[in-house]
């Protein structure tokens, strides 16, 4: 992973050079002309404009008369026009660049500021936008090296709990079952209670096992597996309805597991925070590639920031080249979505 990082980054930076020698062409493939020259040259015409008219037939009296001030005032507010047009145009760009940079946010890919201007202005915004393809690049690669030592330990955690934990719990469970039929039966009770709530630990540490590693996502694919995760998410006071076809395009490993998680998220938001008795989970088929969507019936997010959660799967959705989007529902809640473009969506 880091390999491939490093080739990235130089493979962006590599193409910082032509970038800023488009930027320097400008749009129509001509040379642009600095903002130095510009300022320069209108200042220089203006002056040598006035010298020519002062050597010439033009003079000035002294004292100055009515119509030779109206020539010098008119002249002068020229120049002095003529220098805000040219520093408006100068400036326009890097006034564009800097509202890009006040809000760019890696986790939100968003458009680039156009490359325009004078050619200081466009290198430097050539130069920027280099500069952000490269950190979200390289956000992007430490974003999966995090996920994947993740996901590597929630296998371990998984796999722990369920053959140490889940084994030492149905020993018991068996101990019990041998103590209760010998127990005297004023202690019987006890003894019954005391397996159901053993049992009821066993099925919980079961049911965080599959949490931590969705193995009917390895043995059964995506479709069954998000059927099964809208199945344990329905319980008192929440039902979750799904819509997942069985004609998905082919995705990889990779892939499902992100839309996996997202939907996990999602829901475990809805039941956590959203306050809803309502919620829908879809994937569906796009021309373009596949579309995920979580929606609840809740409170929404409102104006609160956003937690660990969803910037949790902003970070799943770079790894993958989606687009995530959390916006207030149809029914007043939130709606997640995830669309992830054909270009990765296959082998």
């Amino acid at each position: 992973m880091g390999v491939v990082t490093d080739i990235r980054s130089r493979a962006r930076a590599a193409r910082l050079a032509p970038a800023v020698s488009c930027a320097k062409a400008g749009r129509s493939g001509k040379r642009t002309v600095s903002l130095f020259w510009r300022i320069f040259s209108l200042n220089a015409a203006g002056l040598v404009v006035a010298t020519a008219l002062l050597l010439g037939p033009v003079t000035v009296s002294t004292p100055v008369l009515p119509h030779e001030a109206l020539i010098l005032l008119t002249g002068l507010l020229v120049l002095l026009a003529g220098n805000a047009v040219v520093l408006r145009l100068g400036l326009t760009p890097l006034k564009r660049l800097g509202r890009a940079m006040a809000t760019a946010d890696l986790l939100r890919p968003g458009a680039r500021p156009t490359v325009a201007g004078p050619a200081e202005a466009a290198e430097l915004i050539a130069t920027y936008n280099t500069m952000l393809d490269r950190l979200q690049a390289e956000r992007a690669a430490g974003a999966a090296r995090a996920l994947h030592a993740q996901e590597r330990e929630r296998h371990r955690i998984a796999r722990e709990l369920h053959d140490e934990v889940g084994q030492t719990l149905t020993a018991v469970l068996l101990q019990l079952k041998r103590v209760a039929d010998r127990v005297p039966a004023d202690l019987r009770d006890e003894v019954t209670l005391t397996q159901e709530a053993t049992r009821a630990g066993l099925d919980e540490i079961r049911r965080i096992a599959r949490r931590l590693r969705p193995g009917v996502l390895e043995e059964l694919g995506l479709a069954s597996a998000l059927r099964s995760l809208a199945t344990e998410f329905t319980h008192h006071g929440l039902t979750v309805r799904h819509h997942v076809p069985g004609d998905l395009p082919p995705l990889t490993p990779e892939i499902e597991l992100v839309l996996y998680r997202v939907a996990q998220e999602g829901l475990t938001n809805t039941v956590r925070h959203s306050g809803a008795d309502r919620a829908d989970l879809s994937l569906r088929r796009l021309p373009d590639g596949v579309e995920l969507v979580v929606a609840d019936n809740g409170t929404g997010i409102g104006d609160a920031p956003e937690g660990t959660g969803i910037s949790g799967m902003r970070e799943r959705a770079l790894l993958i080249g989606a687009a995530l989007t959390v916006v207030p529902g149809p029914d007043a809640g939130t709606e997640i979505r995830l669309r992830v473009p054909a270009a990765t969506g296959g082998h």
